[in-house]
């Protein structure tokens, strides 16, 4: 009888799990050599959220920011997310690092 409590008691716990990473916004960036897309990203302040970024373009891409302390490189054609826990309100600097002239404002309100 404890085995099958115990199984409940987990199939529980990773079903409240699954149902806060569905709650979470995501909020969709595109990089495409040399573009940040949007160049204004829009983020909730206070609330946890995760950043899906897709590289569109044909060369290799790096979504950095230096007061976030956030990176993440990412290939031609693929995609990746960054879960943040909470940010203050703010304007935020991001760019990408293998093309300096691809710059971004991370804004969470």
């Amino acid at each position: 009888m404890i085995p099958h409590l115990a199984v409940a008691a987990l199939l529980l716990l990773s079903a409240g799990v699954s149902a806060r990473a569905d709650d979470m916004p995501v909020i969709k960036v595109e990089m495409r050599d040399g573009v940040i897309l949007p160049a204004i990203i829009e983020v909730p302040a206070n609330t946890r959220f995760k950043l899906e970024i897709s590289n569109t373009g044909q060369t290799p891409a790096e979504f950095e920011s230096l007061e976030l302390k956030r990176e993440k490189a990412l290939a031609a054609g693929s995609t990746s997310g960054i879960v943040f826990r909470t940010l203050d309100p703010g304007s935020y600097d991001v760019f990408d690092d293998f093309h300096p002239e691809a710059k971004a404002k991370l804004v969470a309100k």
